[in-house]
């Protein structure tokens, strides 16, 4: 496929603009996005609740904006207020899109997941790296289209910066458990938990984790030129053991990832406190990418598409 810019897009000009203003990274601004259980952010003060309005719908909930001493953030949980959201019903464009209009330039993921690999086990803490997508095209997977053209690089779909800052802290935080780094994700589309014989192409198919909720998240975080790292917590060795006793059920997903909620959340709150980031090339992703005269799109597209560029 020849994939050329139709004209030179000024996405790279405005990036060093904003750099230069001091716009780009300078604030630091991290949200975490909320898993299984999780349904808010200890440590910080609820300073606000926003109630964002996107083009795509709403997101699974209000927005919490938090501070700790000079530090803010801001908290969303994934699956809504109560757990209220399937794994293929979260508006995930909605969530991305509300937290980059709020200012938000760092995204931390947390999400359970259940082991491929022997060495990976329950209760360990886990960053992955990559990711294979096993989604059946339900989740709305991109900002573009309708006449709004990008082709973002996912090479590398994780902020080494905020994995790296994550995985040392974790690994000095979390003593009592195992922290791995490095693994390959694979997202399925659930709610079901999986066969014996998907477990089995997971694991050959290069997974070490398998779980429903970080695709497409990772990947619209990138579109935004947000910087995205997922920690994940094992919860279960999925379907591919022998003993059936060791297969997953959601009362061992509930009750392990309860268990490791409070180094969760010490994990978490160490992160948003942390001094800024420099910049990366996570928060330029669309200065190669876009393919459109931004010019000759609608209105709405134009609209969509400064934000994505702010």
């Amino acid at each position: 496929m020849d994939v050329r810019p139709v004209r030179e897009v000024p996405a790279e000009d405005l990036w060093q603009k904003r750099e230069s203003e001091g716009v780009i990274r300078g604030l630091n601004m991290l949200a975490i996005i909320g898993g299984t259980g999780f349904q808010n952010l200890e440590g910080f003060a609820v300073t606000k609740e926003h109630t964002v309005t996107t083009p795509f719908g709403p997101p699974s909930s209000t927005i919490a904006e938090v501070r700790s001493g000079a530090r803010r953030a801001f908290f969303l949980p994934r699956h809504g207020i109560g757990h209220a959201l399937l794994p293929s019903e979260i508006n995930f464009r909605a969530n991305i899109y509300a937290l980059k209009s709020l200012g938000v330039t760092q995204v931390l993921g947390i999400s359970a997941v259940g082991s491929l690999d022997q060495s990976l086990s329950p209760g360990d803490f886990v960053f992955a790296s990559q990711y294979i997508d096993f989604t059946k095209g339900i989740r709305a997977p991109t900002f573009f289209g309708e006449g709004l053209l990008a082709h973002i690089t996912t090479a590398e779909p994780i902020c080494p910066k905020l994995a790296d800052r994550a995985f040392k802290i974790s690994s000095t935080l979390a003593k009592t458990r195992k922290v791995h780094r490095g693994q390959t994700y694979g997202c399925v589309e659930g709610p079901r938990l999986g066969t014996r014989a998907e477990s089995f192409m997971l694991k050959n198919s290069g997974c070490h984790i398998v779980g429903m909720t970080n695709i497409p998240e990772a990947f619209l975080a990138r579109e935004a030129q947000l910087c995205y790292a997922s920690l994940c917590v094992v919860t279960d060795y999925d379907s591919w053991k022998e003993d059936r006793n060791q297969h997953v059920s959601v009362e061992k997903v509930f009750q392990l990832y309860r268990q490791s909620l409070s180094d969760v959340k010490e994990v978490v709150q160490k992160v948003a406190l942390e001094e800024p980031l420099p910049a990366c090339s996570h928060c330029r992703t669309l200065a190669s990418a876009l393919m459109s005269n931004a010019e000759t799109v609608s209105p709405q597209k134009q609209e969509l598409l400064a934000m994505l560029l702010q």
